[in-house]
């Protein structure tokens, strides 16, 4: 009766040193890889938050100039004070400035405001970003 070739069930030194080279140099990777992609997906919804931020502080401009009591003279930049954390959104900031402007919307004059809003947060990066928004509102 002839026996069949024994094969070990285990691996060997070489193949488990091999195995741990391997690892060693793909898992940090990986990790790094998973984390630029999580960094990658919050940069679209911070900014998103940024516009949408920017956009509800315009409506509120353009809502007071509607005003009958309050109307074109009330949109000064000292009726809107800089929020620093918004709130319900920590990490963004936001501040108006309001400039009069002549017709060309460059030069000096009366009759045209530039509002600027300026939403200041933290990136996934940590590093501050900034968006804008403007609108003019008329004295007509």
């Amino acid at each position: 009766m002839s026996r069949a070739p024994h094969r070990p069930g285990a691996f060997s030194l070489i193949e488990a040193i091999i195995a741990i080279v391997i690892l060693s140099v793909a898992v940090p990777a990986m990790f790094w890889a998973v984390r630029d992609a999580a960094e990658r997906r919050a940069e679209p919804v911070m900014l998103n938050r940024a516009r949408w931020l920017a956009a509800e502080k315009i409506e509120d401009v353009l809502a007071d100039r509607a005003n009958p009591s309050r109307g074109y003279a009330y949109v000064v930049a000292a009726n809107y004070p800089a929020e620093s954390p918004v709130a319900g959104f920590a990490g963004f900031a936001r501040q108006v400035t309001v400039a009069e402007r002549g017709p060309d919307l460059v030069g000096a004059g009366t009759g045209y405001k530039v509002v600027t809003v300026r939403v200041d947060y933290a990136g996934a990066r940590g590093v501050t970003r900034t968006f804008e928004l403007a609108a003019v509102v008329t004295d007509y």
